[in-house]
């Protein structure tokens, strides 16, 4: 599969990447069961219960919103499941009538959301070729996947994406499909994962219809389910999948070599190709491309050529 590369894309996604300069640990979301930490990403689908500790994430902070839209809850969005979040769902159950064990389960999203009217996609033409040459720009501003056959926009797609907090925003940078399956729960009827190297983030459908079209989940892209599934019968393993939008605020000034991985390195790779260096792409992983657009740096501005960047690298590149 040929992949089209966008200068224009790669400029939207520098020009919101520049100049952040705050830092950024991972994030971590407990099991339902084990209560283990998991890598920053699409939260895990669980049951929310009082324990100690408290259960904590992203999935708390959407069921609080919920609550309080519905009259139920009127304490802090915080993200903890304590005592009034847990009464407040006892509150949602007698009124729905299921059983009012202060417990939410997947299989209480349904009776907590509005109905919904899906939106219907936004198509230019009626099948997409059976061997064109694809990728998928996800743009967090606009809350929309759109399909580019042959270097033109084919379809767009309503998604949610991820909340506007440090550890739920979706990752921005050029990423590849890496593998797919026919998932359930919370994650829908599809899920194609993405390579991103500091957390698991994907694409997939939802049973939580009226989340898509809001920044709403914990940083993976939301579709229909009806969506997901026409657009998992499109999508190879390897396409590439651009997303552009507002990033967490990143770090700059730690020494980087081959080997280093992080947002940080998006931010580099993105400026080293803005001005005509190829880095092989942004996908966060400082890998031999990476190096060797580096070296070329250092040699065009008479430095030691060792491939790394440190602060003289940075101000060269704008970012310092």
């Amino acid at each position: 599969m040929r992949v089209h590369r966008s200068r224009t894309c790669r400029m939207l996604v520098f020009c919101v990447l520049a100049g952040m300069m705050t830092a950024t640990p991972l994030s971590y979301a407990a099991d339902a069961l084990s209560l283990t930490p998991v890598p920053a990403g699409c939260a895990v689908d669980r049951t929310l219960f009082l324990t100690t500790p408290r259960m904590e994430g992203p999935d708390v902070v959407e069921l609080q919103e919920h609550l309080a839209a519905s009259g139920y809850y009127d304490g802090a969005i915080d993200g903890v499941y304590g005592p009034l979040t847990a009464q407040a769902v006892e509150k949602f159950q007698a009124a729905a009538g299921l059983v009012p064990d202060g417990v939410f389960r997947i299989a209480h999203w349904p009776y907590l959301l509005p109905d919904v009217n899906e939106q219907p996609a936004q198509t230019t033409q009626q099948a997409p070729p059976p061997d064109a040459d694809l990728y998928l720009l996800v743009d967090t501003r606009t809350l929309t996947l759109t399909v580019y056959v042959d270097g033109e926009p084919f379809k767009t797609y309503p998604v949610a994406v991820g909340r506007p907090t440090r550890y739920t925003l979706s990752p921005i940078g050029e990423w590849r499909v890496i593998n797919k399956g026919r998932w359930g729960g919370g994650f829908g009827t599809r899920w194609m994962g993405l390579n991103v190297p500091w957390g698991i983030y994907g694409i997939h459908g939802t049973n939580q219809p009226g989340s898509i079209g809001h920044r709403a989940s914990a940083g993976c892209i939301r579709m229909y389910n009806h969506d997901v599934e026409e657009l998992y019968e499109w999508v190879d393993i390897g396409t590439r999948v651009i997303i552009v939008g507002d990033p967490p605020p990143v770090q700059i000034g730690r020494r980087m070599q081959v080997g280093t991985t992080g947002e940080d390195v998006v931010l580099v790779q993105f400026r080293l190709q803005d001005i005509g260096l190829d880095a092989g792409g942004a996908d966060g992983r400082y890998g031999p491309n990476t190096e060797k657009a580096v070296r070329r740096l250092q040699e065009i501005y008479g430095l030691p050529v060792d491939g790394t960047v440190y602060s003289d690298i940075y101000y060269l590149l704008g970012l310092k």
